[in-house]
């Protein structure tokens, strides 16, 4: 017998009425659209960047430069701590440009204190179960008492993988601190990002200020050094020469020890000078932060300290007294929006590594609104083209089928704003797909019905076998079709994500309309009008 249950009537009835509920803000405009609760009026599915114009960019994250800085963190802590220890040594200078270390041990009762010593400076790779007891780096010894240090292959590729993502999550945060609405931030490949702006007509600023590291250091000044001789390259050992903010003043030597990070910085705003009104930017640490913050200071009255940003100087004070709390302010020749950008990067953190710009374009949104034009054309189309040719060919039961499918199309609809999807133009291609497909489960349905009559069978034995026999290929048919459209999502990127998507959710719906409601429509229609006889 062709039966539906109580519960499984009002499963399905509810799964109806919510999707309704949570597509409708999607066929509502915006006036209205902003009457309704903010928890209901605010989900509505976005657009892509195709179908509202806006900046597209493709970012290459410079891994060579991080690794080349951690190779060269290293070797200055293997100078510091053998030289602690009395072993003398020396660098193997054609080692720098193969991306390790080949130090040279003056003295071979030494290698192995020198060998001991190395070995601690290099801490384990951790963040991964591959990297399970895996070092940093790999120490190999060579001959004549030379020790090679190269980073390990399964921490590099942890370490890209790290970077990357922290990359990626900078860069959402200075997006996000700009008040852009809605973008879309997703990594491409091993170390590329894709950053999709919609409304963004101008990308311009936006790469100027994702290009910037944003790396602000605090270090003590080295006032002994002559800047003369400094410039012509002579500068002491443990400090570096850099160049102000300002390109008119002169530069100063800084000691390379970073007495404070950047990433201890809790909290950057713009100001104001309460007694110049120049803009500036004050800064908070964290704890532990304050607390180093406020050692230098105490250590260091009377002396400067530099404060960098990209290895250059914003400013360069002397340290008046100590200064506790953690807190403090950055002057300089900043402009009222010079100042607020550059509070944006810091409360955004620093990038671990610079973005370099490989691509970028911008759509008009002229172009988005024709794009939108022609998808709603080619969706009404298909729709009307599929309703007319169903009604046709089985009739009653294909409006049947047609109800099913509006219903299937405001299921898939209703997913995709729960998701948060971006709707784009290979999305609304993978919705007008879905439709052939939802009512491609029913024509199974109904050919199976159609057979079962022509076997002999009574109405509603075809009915109920129609659906229970047909019910494995659809199940088939569309467990492929889903298998394709994960394969699509998983190596594909950009508008074939788009596209995978929707196929996707599409597959699923199509299937409960076609199996559970259209079923649903059939056993109501036998229960209310009592048919004699069926045609379909």
């Amino acid at each position: 017998m062709v039966r539906v249950s109580f519960f499984t009537r009002i499963v399905v009835t509810i799964i109806l009425i919510a999707g309704i509920l949570i597509s409708l803000p999607n066929a509502l405009p915006q006036s209205v659209r902003s009457r309704l609760p903010a928890w209901w009026g605010s989900q509505a599915v976005s657009l892509g960047l195709d179908l509202q114009g806006g900046s597209y960019l493709l970012l290459e994250v410079q891994l060579d430069e991080v690794q080349k800085d951690k190779v060269d963190s290293l070797r200055g802590d293997v100078r510091r701590a053998l030289r602690k220890a009395h072993i003398a040594f020396s660098f193997d200078s054609t080692s720098q440009n193969s991306g390790g270390i080949s130090v040279h041990i003056v003295g071979h009762d030494q290698l192995e204190n020198a060998r001991a010593i190395i070995d601690g400076l290099n801490p384990s790779a951790s963040g991964s179960l591959l990297s399970v007891g895996q070092r940093q780096f790999d120490v190999s010894e060579l001959g004549g008492d030379h020790i090679l240090l190269r980073m390990s292959d399964v921490y590099l590729k942890q370490a890209q993988q790290d970077i990357v993502g922290q990359s990626i999550e900078v860069v959402r945060k200075r997006i996000d601190a700009l008040g852009t609405r809605e973008p879309t931030i997703e990594r491409q490949g091993d170390d590329r990002i894709v950053v999709q702006v919609p409304g963004l007509s101008d990308p311009t600023e936006l790469i100027r200020i994702l290009q910037t590291t944003a790396k602000m250091t605090f270090q003590l000044v080295d006032e002994s050094a002559d800047i003369e001789q400094a410039q012509r390259g002579v500068v002491p050992i443990g400090s570096e020469l850099v160049q102000m903010n300002d390109p008119k003043q002169p530069p100063i030597v800084v000691q390379r020890r970073v007495v404070v990070a950047g990433d201890r910085l809790q909290e950057a705003r713009a100001d104001f000078d309460s007694q110049t009104g120049a803009p500036d930017i004050s800064f908070k640490f964290d704890t532990v932060g304050a607390k180093e913050f406020g050692d230098v200071t105490k250590e260091n009255v009377g002396h400067k300290f530099a404060i960098l940003l990209d290895k250059k100087v914003l400013t360069d004070p002397v340290i008046q007294s100590v200064i506790l709390g953690g807190q403090g302010v950055i002057t300089g020749n900043f402009t009222t929006e010079s100042a607020k950008e550059l509070a944006v990067l810091l409360s955004a953190g620093a990038l671990p590594a610079a973005l370099k710009p490989i691509d970028q374009r911008t759509v008009g949104a002229e172009l988005g609104a024709d794009s939108v034009k022609a998808g709603g054309y080619s969706t009404m189309a298909g729709l009307a083209l599929v309703i007319l040719f169903m009604i046709g060919r089985y009739g009653l039961f294909g409006v049947f089928a047609d109800v099913a499918l509006v219903f299937n199309i405001i299921l898939l609809v209703a997913m995709l704003t729960l998701l948060g999807a971006t709707l784009t133009l290979p999305g609304i291609a993978g919705i007008v797909l879905t439709m052939g497909m939802a009512v491609d489960a029913n024509v199974l349905i109904f050919e199976r019905i159609r057979e079962e009559q022509r076997n002999g069978r009574g109405m509603i034995a075809s009915i109920d076998q129609g659906f229970q026999r047909a019910r494995a290929t659809i199940i088939d048919a569309n467990a492929t079709h889903l298998i394709a459209s994960l394969i699509l999502f998983e190596l594909g990127s950009g508008p074939v994500r788009g596209f995978a998507v929707t196929l996707g959710l599409g597959i699923v719906t199509s299937f409960f309309t076609a199996v559970m409601v259209t079923r649903l429509m059939v056993v109501l229609w036998l229960e209310i009008r009592r048919p004699k006889t069926l045609t379909i």
